[in-house]
């Protein structure tokens, strides 16, 4: 592994963990953003990121989500470079990975080990390139430093710090219990050098008296010889995308509490779910009620179930027939139920999904019955067919919703080519693009919108004009009346704005500058 050291001499800050969903991404947009308020160009970095919520740049590069959105606290573009290398699992033990935007292979864990040092050099450009146009750098680690089966081979925690010569706040989360012994343990578990790098600690989700922590806070940096530089509260409905499917997952077959006209609108969720911040928007819709269910049991009568994207569509078709969720969404279909698809739920929606060459394919049943169940048949609510293959779409797009004329904009990020079976007469166009291609169908449209369609576009709904107009056309055939107007704007920028303002006042911002040199 190329041990060389940046010559970069950008002031730069780490957030690392002391387990995943710690909440560093959350701090590191706050962080971006109080700098950015502050007068500072900033720009986030994470050398790796695992996670099936990516988001498609200007120049049509697959990054992480959360990039995005730190990108977004900044308030610049989504670059690659903030995000170099990303892995999208498959399965339990493999991942396609993802270098300056492009897919480059799909690899088992040993692997992609092997691949890694190539990796760090084209982590190391980027990081170069990108730091070299602002005034300070805020990094983000993965998962844990203190993995010792991984650290022999880390590019994205203790390694990337030491490259970048950045300080690292190490983040514990509160609310989960035992952050004073992860706190200790990973510091116990660190090289001197690894020890140096840390500048201290932030406790962050805690409810309630914020003194009642003073004995716990003061024994700990006795035992560690480093100070704590804030405590962040529990921040409720934060109103920003989630990076991973931890919190998402959370809220299974949870109903929330409705008001006398709240829609049930279900998300299905998948076991290779991705871009589920596809459905965020409905959350802050004072009419609608989302939920998220992963059992035939728990899908109820809703008033419209959406099928979101996958990283593993002719796998989840699998599961979705095993698990008897096909059967009752075929049901709920035949009933006159609302069904909407998003990329690989898109895909679904069809006759059938073949994946002959194995680009997504990974099964649940053992490597030899792969070929044979390279072809899984879809839901048949479209006569439509989908093939996976090599080529990637990765697009930002804006387009027409063709029903109401509306406009959509968001972005496209799928193998699969999608087309019409037969003479496809009774399949109508859902969306299409400024240049006219086609990329969602829907079934026959008995009002605004198609009882069953589906596209290809994710973030069609963060429109707010758009999901108005889908929410009402819910209410209506539900025999409500319609709601007057835009609802709720979905926008994440007072969100971070909000964000920010918070973390500003748990932090000795002092002391940040301070380690930076600021």
């Amino acid at each position: 592994m190329n041990n060389t050291v940046t010559t970069s001499t950008t002031p730069s800050l780490m957030l690392q963990g002391t387990s995943s969903n710690a909440g560093k991404s959350v701090l590191t947009a706050a962080l971006c953003r109080i700098l950015l308020q502050d007068g500072l160009s900033v720009a986030p970095f994470k050398a790796q990121n695992m996670a099936l919520n990516s988001f498609v740049t200007p120049n049509g590069e697959e990054i992480g989500r959360a990039q995005a959105v730190q990108a977004t606290a900044c308030r610049l573009e989504p670059d690659v470079r903030m995000n170099p290398v990303l892995l999208k699992p498959s399965s339990d033990t493999g991942s396609q990975v993802i270098v300056l935007g492009k897919p480059v292979a799909n690899m088992r864990v040993r692997e992609y080990v092997t691949y890694k040092s190539t990796a760090f050099a084209h982590v190391q450009t980027a990081y170069d390139s990108l730091a070299a146009e602002h005034d300070v750098m805020v990094l983000e680690g993965a998962g844990s430093p203190a993995e010792i089966n991984l650290k022999a081979h880390d590019i994205v925690n203790m390694r990337m710090a030491q490259y970048a010569k950045a300080k690292i706040l190490l983040v514990g989360d509160i609310d989960r219990g035992g952050v004073f012994a992860s706190l200790v343990g990973t510091m116990e578990l660190l090289d001197a050098w690894e020890k140096d790098l840390v500048a201290g600690f932030v406790l962050n989700r805690f409810r309630g008296d914020v003194t009642l922590l003073d004995p716990a806070l003061e024994f700990t940096t006795g035992r560690t010889e480093k100070p704590f530089f804030g405590v962040v509260p529990y921040l409720m409905q934060l109103g920003l995308p989630e990076e991973d499917s931890v919190t998402f997952k959370e809220s299974i077959g949870r109903q929330l509490p409705l008001r006398d006209d709240a829609l049930d609108i279900v998300l299905v969720d998948l076991p290779h779910i991705a871009n589920f911040t596809d459905v965020d928007a409905f959350g802050i819709e004072p009419d609608v009620s989302l939920r998220v269910v992963n059992s035939a049991a728990q899908l109820g009568t809703p008033d419209c179930i959406i099928l979101p994207g996958s990283k593993n569509t002719p796998g989840d078709l699998q599961w979705l027939h095993e698990s008897g969720l096909a059967k009752e969404i075929l049901a709920f279909a035949e009933a006159g139920g609302v069904v909407t698809g998003i990329c690989g739920g898109f895909q679904m929606l069809g006759e059938t999904v073949s994946d002959p060459s194995s680009i997504e394919y990974v099964s649940q049943v053992a490597a030899k019955d792969i070929q044979s169940s390279a072809t899984q048949q879809g839901l048949g609510l479209l006569a439509l067919r989908t093939v996976m293959g090599e080529d990637k779409v990765l697009t930002r797009v804006t387009g027409t919703h063709v029903p109401t004329g509306q406009a959509v904009t968001g972005y496209e990020i799928h193998h699969g080519v999608t087309e019409l079976i037969g003479s496809g007469s009774e399949m109508h166009q859902a969306i299409v693009r400024e240049d006219g291609s086609i990329i969602g169908y829907g079934t026959a449209a008995s009002s605004a919108f198609h009882t069953i369609w589906g596209t290809y576009l994710h973030g069609v709904f963060d429109d707010d004009a758009f999901r108005r107009a889908f929410i009402n056309d819910l209410r209506m055939r539900k025999g409500l009346l319609p709601l007057d107007g835009v609802q709720a704007s979905f926008s994440i920028d007072p969100a971070l704005d909000r964000l920010a303002d918070t973390v500003r006042d748990a932090l000795a911002m002092d002391k940040v500058y301070e380690v930076l040199g600021l």
